[in-house]
């Protein structure tokens, strides 16, 4: 029998869920680690959230098998899973007080007042809420909302929690915070976190590896920087962040390679007049045709004379003399920049 330290948290081998002739999960394979932060990311109707309601009990598979700390769960009701969900809408209770909020799912499994109490108290310690126990969510803001609901999901020691778009609802500062003290709590917890979000920068920030999901399918699994830096193909190169998708036909003209490849914005520099390209690059010659202003850089569109569109992301500092839109330029990028791809 295996250690329990090598029995992933959660397990899908050849998981698939039917709607009628829809696969909205089609022929999952995936491996959760113990105290991972685990992100599923894709567009709506990619199959993250169905994957996360099969984990949770809310559906149940067509094919295949998932595990729980190496428990086979299909068929298992949701209240027998060792799991608990925090959901965008926090579904609190809006005539119970906060600590009532966070202890009811203690009350439900029959734990005294005084000990679920206590146990509520902790919880709402935890998540910086301490002395707003009397108060009702429509007293508090949204990010106080947010934190009460994942009192309510941790109060009853879960061993996985699940995540379905939890910040969703926040505006960017207060969602930029959560994301810091979401990674904080689970680092502290220890407890294996599977996130669903269609924001990218969400789960690149936050999560230790990364699934990306389209058409029911995983495109791919890695760790932040590996889907990033080397998308496997040309649906993880688009929707992860900003990327050139580099047809086959210029790429084996630049490194005699006929695969598609990516290249990131960041990736290019511009090249002033008089300025010669360093060995091992490449310069394309081009028109602005858009320079979008975005703080720290500017998003420069250049329409390429070999062909095709590039966007460079120069920064702020080295754009001051640079041409206005409808003038020609030189951009300029290492050829190892260039990530090759292996798939369609």
């Amino acid at each position: 029998m295996a250690e329990p330290s090598t029995i992933p948290a959660v397990s899908f081998r050849g998981v698939e869920r039917h709607f009628g002739a829809v696969k909205a999960v089609d022929g999952v394979n995936l491996d959760i680690a113990p105290g991972e932060f685990f992100a599923m990311l894709g567009p709506s109707g990619s199959g993250k959230t169905t994957c996360l309601r099969l984990i949770a009990g809310f559906e149940q598979p067509t094919a295949g098998h998932i595990e729980i700390f190496g428990e086979h769960v299909e068929g298992m009701p949701a209240y027998r899973r060792p799991v608990n969900t925090v959901f965008q809408d926090y579904a609190l209770f809006p005539h119970l007080n906060i600590l009532d909020n966070v202890c009811y799912g203690l009350m439900i499994r029959g734990i005294g007042r005084q000990e679920r109490y206590r146990q509520g108290r902790e919880a709402l310690a935890m998540v910086k809420l301490a002395g707003k126990e009397d108060r009702k969510p429509g007293q508090l803001s949204g990010g106080q909302r947010q934190r009460v609901a994942l009192a309510r999901a941790l109060v009853v020691r879960p061993k996985v929690l699940l995540l379905d778009e939890p910040l969703g609802a926040l505006d960017l500062k207060l969602r930029e915070e959560m994301q810091s003290e979401l990674k904080s709590l689970q680092r502290s917890l220890g407890l294996s976190f599977v996130f669903v979000t269609h924001d990218q920068s969400e789960a690149l920030s936050m999560a230790d590896r990364v699934a990306v999901f389209n058409d029911g399918r995983i495109a791919q699994v890695g760790s932040p920087q590996e889907i990033y830096e080397r998308p496997s193909n040309r649906f993880v190169a688009d929707f992860v962040g900003s990327s050139n998708v580099i047809e086959p036909a210029q790429t084996k003209a630049w490194l005699g390679i006929d695969k598609p490849a990516s290249l990131r914005p960041e990736k290019i520099g511009l090249l002033v007049d008089g300025t010669s390209p360093a060995a091992d690059t490449v310069t394309i010659t081009g028109t602005i045709t858009q320079i979008l202003y975005h703080g720290a850089v500017n998003r420069v569109e250049l329409a390429a004379e070999t062909g095709g569109r590039l966007i460079a992301a120069i920064p702020a500092s080295a754009t001051a003399g640079m041409p206005a839109q409808g003038a020609a330029v030189r951009l300029n990028f290492s050829a190892q920049a260039l990530h090759v791809m292996e798939g369609a």
